[in-house]
Parts: C-alpha cells; sequence; structure tokens
C-alpha cells in the first residue's frame, strides 16, 4: 500500500538565509523581495514580518515605512531550488522515493520503510525535529496520495491519514488545498464554496465548466481517486544498475532473476570504486506509472552480490506487481569505503583471517525481523539490575566493558518483577515460603541478604532499597527474588529472575 508524506517548509527562504547568514535573530523581522516591473516587492516573509502585517506582493517601500529596522534580502529562488534539492538528496535517508515539490516542500513515499523508523509516527516526529533543530520551520503529513498530504500538511491538523480515510480528512479543508492556480478559489469564494466538501458535492460537469479540467484532476488526486506519481531524484554520483523490459514481467522467478542480475553488476562496479554497500534500495516502476520500493541495510560494507540479492527475497512477496513491472532500479544510496583483505598467502588460505564474519547472519536477521531487533547487550555501569545492561548493534566493536565476576545473576530477568506473597520468620531473613503464579514453593535453601540502594544521580534518591534473595525451594527451582523495604516498613516482595 503506498503511503507519501508531504514536508511542507513554510518559512524555507528566510530560514534558509538565516542559516547561512547566522542572523538576523528570528524576533526580528525579515523579507526577501523580487522585481516586478519597476517595483521591488516582498517575495517572502518570516514569521515575525508575517506578525507585523507584511504579506508577500506587498510593495518594500510600503513595508519599510509599516517597520523601518526591516531586514531586506534580494530573493534568490535558483539558490533556494539546489538548496531544497539538497535537502531531497538529504532525505534519502528515509526512503529511496524522494523529489522535489518546488518552491517549498518535497514528496516522500514511505512504503515499505516506516517500520524502520518505529511507524509512521516516528519517522515524521524524526523527520521534523531533525529539521528544526537545524532552524527550519517543517511540517509534514502522510496519507495515501501525495495530493493529500500536501492539503494535511498545509491546512490541517491530524498529521497521519488513516489508509482509505482520505475524503474525510480533506472535506473540511479550505479550496486553497487543492494546489489551484490563485483566481479560482476566488472564483469559488464568490460562489460560496470555501470548503473542498462543498466542491465535492458538485455534479462533475457543471463544476469542470465552471472551473475547469484542472479543477477536477486537483479534486481527484486530493481524494485518492486519480493517481499522481513521485519521480525519485536520484544524485548522479550514486552507484546504480537498472534494467527496463521491452515486456513487462510480473513473475516472482522472474523478479529474483532480475534482482541477482543487477546486484552482480552493481557489485562489480562498487569494487572499481573501491566500496561496499551500507544501505540498498530496490525501486520498481510499474506500467502504470505506479511503483514500489524497498530497502535493507548491511551490518558492515559489503560488496557480496548473492548475499546483497537474498536479503530482498523475503520483502519481495509483499510488491504488487500490478500489470507489470517495465523497469527495476537497484541503487546503493549509502556506501562505505572497503578495505581489501588478503585471504591466502604462497597457498595458504585464512592466513590472516581468523575471525568468524557474522555479518551475514546479522544482515539476514535484519532483514526478516527489523535491523532494531538485532542487537548485543553489553555492561552497563549500574548496581540495578535492570541498568546493568545496554543495547548496541550487534557488530559493534568492544570498548572493553567487562561484567563483575564474583556478582552472581540469574540466567533470566523478568521484567518488569512480578509480585509474589512470602513469609518470613524474622525481618532480615529469607522467606520460608512463597506463593508466585498461584503456585506455593517452599524454601529449602537460601542466601543474602544483599542490598542494592538507589542510584541518586540517575534520580532515584528517594526511592526505596531493595534486599536481593537467592532461594532455593524443595523442587529443586533456584530463585532470585527480593524485598522492596524492611518487613516493619510494609516491604512487599517480589520474583525478578530465575537461575539455569
Amino acid at each position: 500500500m503506498r503511503r507519501a508524506v508531504s514536508l511542507y517548509l513554510p518559512n524555507w527562504p528566510t530560514d534558509r538565509i538565516r542559516r547561512k547568514r547566522g542572523g538576523p535573530p528570528r524576533d526580528e523581522p525579515m523579507v526577501t523581495v523580487s522585481m516586478a516591473g519597476s517595483r521591488r516587492i516582498l517575495a517572502s516573509v518570516c514569521p515575525s514580518a508575517h506578525k507585523s502585517g507584511l504579506r508577500p506582493g506587498m510593495a518594500l517601500a510600503k513595508a519599510q515605512a509599516q517597520i523601518p529596522q526591516l531586514h531586506v534580502f534580494d530573493a534568490t529562488p535558483d539558490e533556494d531550488e539546489a538548496a531544497l534539492r539538497e535537502l531531497a538528496r538529504w532525505a534519502i535517508r528515509y526512503s529511496p522515493v524522494v523529489a522535489l515539490d518546488p518552491p517549498d516542500g518535497l514528496w516522500i513515499d514511505i512504503a515499505g520503510a516506516a517500520h524502520l523508523f518505529g511507524g509512521e509516527e516516528k519517522l515524521l516526529s524524526d523527520l521534523t525535529s531533525r529539521l528544526t533543530s537545524r532552524g527550519f520551520s517543517a511540517l509534514a503529513a502522510v496519507a495515501d496520495a501525495p495530493g493529500t498530504a500536501w492539503a494535511v500538511a498545509r491546512y490541517g491538523t491530524e498529521m497521519i491519514v488513516p489508509t482509505g480515510r482520505a475524503v474525510d480528512a480533506i472535506a473540511s479543508l479550505p479550496v486553497h488545498a487543492l494546489r489551484l492556480s490563485p483566481d479560482v478559489p476566488a472564483a469559488m469564494h464568490r460562489l460560496g464554496i470555501d470548503r473542498i466538501g462543498q466542491l465535492a458535492a458538485m455534479p462533475r460537469a457543471p463544476m469542470v465548466r465552471r472551473f475547469g479540467k484542472e479543477t477536477a484532476l486537483r479534486l481527484d488526486q486530493a481524494m485518492g481517486h486519480a493517481f499522481e506519481p513521485i519521480t525519485p531524484l536520484i544524485p548522479e554520483e550514486t552507484p546504480l544498475a537498472a534494467l527496463a523490459f521491452a515486456e513487462s514481467i510480473a513473475r516472482l522467478d522472474d523478479i529474483k532473476h532480475v534482482l541477482h542480475r543487477l546486484s552482480k553488476t552493481l557489485c562489480a562496479d562498487l569494487a572499481k570504486r573501491g566500496e561496499g554497500v551500507r544501505r540498498l534500495d530496490l525501486v520498481f516502476r510499474r506500467v502504470d506509472q505506479k511503483g514500489a520500493a524497498l530497502r535493507i541495510g548491511t551490518a558492515k560494507a559489503t560488496r557480496d552480490h548473492a548475499h546483497l540479492a537474498k536479503l530482498f527475497h523475503d520483502q519481495l512477496e509483499t510488491v504488487d506487481p500490478g500489470f507489470g513491472i517495465e523497469e527495476i532500479v537497484l541503487i546503493a544510496s549509502r556506501v562505505e569505503a572497503m578495505v581489501e583483505m588478503q585471504m591466502m598467502a604462497q597457498g595458504i588460505a585464512d592466513s590472516g583471517a581468523s575471525d568468524i564474519d557474522l555479518s551475514r547472519l546479522v544482515d539476514r536477521l535484519a532483514s526478516r525481523l527489523g535491523a532494531e531487533h538485532v542487537y548485543r547487550l553489553v555492561p552497563a555501569q549500574s548496581h540495578v539490575p535492570e541498568r546493568m545492561t545496554r543495547r548496541v548493534p550487534a557488530l559493534a566493536p568492544p570498548r572493553g566493558e567487562t561484567w563483575p565476576r564474583n556478582l552472581p545473576r540469574p540466567t533470566r530477568l523478568l521484567d518488569p518483577p512480578e509480585s509474589i506473597r512470602a513469609t518470613a520468620l524474622l525481618p532480615d531473613h529469607p522467606p520460608v515460603m512463597f506463593i508466585w503464579r498461584k503456585v506455593r514453593h517452599q524454601v529449602d535453601k537460601a542466601d543474602g541478604p544483599e542490598r542494592i540502594a538507589p542510584e541518586w544521580w540517575q534520580g532515584d534518591k528517594d526511592g526505596p532499597s531493595r534486599d536481593y534473595y537467592r532461594v532455593e525451594t524443595d523442587q529443586g527451582g533456584r530463585f532470585w527474588i527480593f524485598r522492596d523495604a524492611p518487613m516493619d516498613e510494609g516491604g512487599r516482595w517480589w520474583m525478578h529472575g530465575f537461575f539455569g
């Protein structure tokens, strides 16, 4: 299912100048100007200037009479578009299908890529927060159709339009959200048509006669009834391999065959450049101009074409070929320098390669389960059991961390700990019996307590201390339990783990 993001940069010209020049301050009005005949008019205004009553199209002389300390810069639309193109190159980190939407936006088709960021909401949040931290005002919306996302990003409030709900999402939006020429909404307003829902309720023939075919097309695109292609921007220096077909293909076996062929060609080109793949995008172009894209990543740079092709196999079944695929493009959207390693010397194989290479296993697991689910645990500087480990990438290099040697811990921890009912004979003694998950356990042996105090530097200054006990039941079970306060203070008992 297609999901398109519309990224809207409402103050792109002024934000770009501020970032480039390091000023003026954001609370001081700033505008860009262009020539209209012999007059200089405002081309764009920053939010501070907009609050002061300045609008694009206003004469510069009038604006300066209204705000004498106005900061004025010449409009440079060519530089704005070039910077927007560079931003599109940066946005390829979110999806291989990114296109310009000048003068103040981008299109991003995130179908098949949103899960890499934890879902659509987290992807939009990451996209806008990164731009905001760099000084750019940014809004983004996602919907099934680009026209729907464009309208919602600029005029809506709910930035994620559920699948199949495009009509409901735009019905209450103003007709300006349809990307029409300025005179068309003005004509609609004279007839009392202010909302898209009102326009959609009109009979189609009278609507086309009054407002033109473009209005009908834009309405259909915004409601998801007409397909609107997104032509991806591929930087010239990006390594890729493409294959177009005289007759379209649709069989899965044919697609796999083409994929392996493209992977072999691409890896041969990368070998000449001394580079290896870290992120690979597979883009399909169908005969009906609809498309799809898949993305995989690798744990380290590689040029193993068979391995790279196999990483896509599980995802290929999700691609809908429609009436046929007319072109397949394989793009190495992220590469790294790859140092060659000598594997044989004077007929002796593996002379310098004693380490086991787990990167292929990690890549296969990440392709099936998601990169966020493939990791390893390393020690962390903490005595609280929940904080003694942290996640790092599966192939992250060791940093010298070691586990405490004389600190016995269970092989499995429960997260969170589970409440149990326990009976102890004396306040500081281990329990003689406890009930966990409705099963009664009689304690035969016990060791402890091991007191773990709260970590004040982590904000736990007022938290309770824990007294841990290792206990063995009469049935041979070995458990790790604790009490979060002394018995006379009403401490509760918890099951935190068990030993193998």
